[in-house]
């Protein structure tokens, strides 16, 4: 099984920055893909970024551009550098580890975008 451990979360103005962070342990090796997902209220949980062992990533719409997806494989840590934030991006974000096997989730971290 894999664990995921995430942080960074916080309160921002809108047009500020954040980092999130996830760190994994466990069965390190069957993890294919891992990325962030968010869920707002009265939303469903959508696809935020991605990327693969092989360094191919993917993005919403609505983030390409502002958002950037990284990896330090050292650390078994995924990123999410958040730029030119918007009040929409207001969400919990939850880490997600793509595997053979039951997927891993992280607990959650809140994202506030407000004045």
């Amino acid at each position: 099984q894999v664990q995921l451990v995430e942080s960074g979360g916080g309160l921002v103005q809108p047009g500020g920055s954040l980092r999130l962070s996830c760190t994994a342990s466990g069965s390190i090796a069957t993890i294919y893909a891992m990325g962030w997902y968010r869920q707002a209220p009265g939303n469903q949980r959508e696809l935020v970024a991605r990327i693969t062992n092989g360094g191919l990533t993917n993005y919403a719409d609505s983030v390409k551009g502002r958002f950037t997806i990284s990896r330090d494989n050292a650390k078994n840590t995924v990123y999410l550098q958040m730029n030119s934030l918007k009040p929409e991006d207001t969400a919990v974000y939850y880490c997600n580890a793509a595997r053979r096997g039951i997927d891993a989730w992280g607990q959650g971290t809140l994202v506030t975008v407000s004045s």
